[in-house]
């Protein structure tokens, strides 16, 4: 299975991926990940992408062979959608972050992002407001966890892999906020 994670550098998309591949290796799967995140300390794109499976070659993932493509954040959704295979699922992040190059003048803003993500992902897409669900939650800080307890949905693995991965990986302190904002992105994205 091939999953792209996409965004803008201090959303938590490192970690995230980070948990995804400890969830598929927890499951005895073989699992490789990359990641860029060159600018990503200046609010610029950052890319991680984990492929898991019986055996797994290389960590890249090329345009066209995505399972999945996780934004957390509408404008990366519409930059990265080439990465999306037919009949593959897009979740987005109902957040919207003005890109550096569009603040400095570089190039013009996307209009109307709403309606191209459903013109360009159709019933492919589902969205998720990780925003509103990590305050509800109590740290607005866990909306990576949101989205990932909504990507968890969309994998073969149980939630308790996915707590397991966590526990590993997020400080005791912190745990608990974050596996109740992870099992609202999880409620939220089954909810009808």
């Amino acid at each position: 299975m091939n999953i792209s994670l996409v965004g803008v550098g201090g959303q938590g998309i490192l970690l995230t991926s980070e948990i995804l591949s400890r969830t598929a290796a927890l499951a005895g799967m073989d699992v490789k990940k990359s990641e860029i995140h060159g600018m990503a300390q200046r609010g610029g794109s950052v890319i991680s992408q984990v492929r898991f499976g019986a055996r797994v070659f290389s960590p890249i993932i090329i345009n066209g062979m995505s399972d999945i493509l996780v934004a957390f954040e509408k404008t990366e959704a519409l930059r990265w959608r080439p990465l999306l295979k037919a009949g593959g699922k897009a979740l987005v992040n109902n957040q919207e972050i003005l890109p550096i190059t569009v603040s400095s003048g570089q190039q013009p803003a996307v209009e109307n992002p709403d309606s191209k993500l459903g013109e360009f992902f159709g019933d492919s897409l589902s969205t998720i407001n990780a925003a509103a669900l990590s305050s509800e939650a109590g740290n607005p800080r866990t909306a990576n966890m949101v989205i990932a307890g909504a990507l968890s949905t969309l994998t073969p693995f149980t939630a308790d892999l996915w707590h397991e991965a966590m526990a590993g990986r997020i400080p005791a302190k912190l745990l608990d906020v974050n596996l109740k904002a992870f099992e609202a992105g999880r409620a939220a994205i089954s909810a009808p």
